[in-house]
């Protein structure tokens, strides 16, 4: 085998390896708690392991997830366009599963001291999160099981929260409840395939 072949298989193979507890892509039914868990595994680790450290509920987490980046792992903000054609940028810095944003992803790092961390891995992303909901807890007083009031807070960051700058976004609202929906479905689904099945 050549050099050149032997150096190219082993870059593939580095950079495989390298993704961790990334997928580039959403899971394949979305809408069922239970079937994103069997579909990947590494999740039920990530949020288990968030919710010991933290406090926040799988079912929490994962709602919230999915309305961040529906599970993609690199999601991105779409870009802004002048006139419909020049691009100006994305909407913000917010990235991967969680969409942190870089400003608040630095604070995580330093707090936390994970200077290794990426967002687009489940594991880094759901601490992340954990992290930032129980922060939401001690300064706001949001119960970690509250979806809605968490995702307000996640949105809107903590001073827009504590300012209710959500109360005059209707549509922020709509997603707010949307979330807390979800989260409720995930709980029953959770439930009910956690034990019986000894999916987690």
């Amino acid at each position: 085998m050549s050099r050149q072949l032997r150096a190219a298989l082993l870059l593939l193979l580095v950079a495989a390896c390298g993704r961790g507890g990334s997928y580039g892509s959403s899971p394949n039914t979305m809408d069922d708690a239970c079937a994103i868990l069997r579909e990947r595994p590494n999740y039920t680790r990530a949020f288990r392991a968030a919710e010991r450290r933290w406090g926040v509920p799988m079912h929490v987490q994962m709602a919230t997830i999915y309305q961040e980046s529906k599970f993609v792992s690199d999601a991105r903000t779409p870009f802004r366009y002048t006139l419909g054609v020049i691009p100006m940028g994305r909407q913000s810095s917010a990235y991967g599963y969680s969409q942190a944003l870089d400003g608040t992803w630095k604070e995580y790092v330093q707090a936390n001291r994970k200077h290794s961390a990426r967002r687009d891995n489940i594991h880094d992303a759901t601490d992340f999160m954990g992290w930032y909901m129980a922060e939401s807890r001690d300064r706001l007083g949001i119960p970690l099981h509250d979806a809605k009031q968490q995702y307000l807070a996640y949105h809107e960051g903590r001073t827009g929260f504590a300012r209710g700058s959500y109360r005059n976004k209707a549509w922020l609202m709509r997603v707010a409840q949307s979330v807390d929906d979800r989260a409720s479905t995930y709980q029953q689904q959770l439930r009910s395939c956690g034990g019986r099945r000894g999916l987690f």
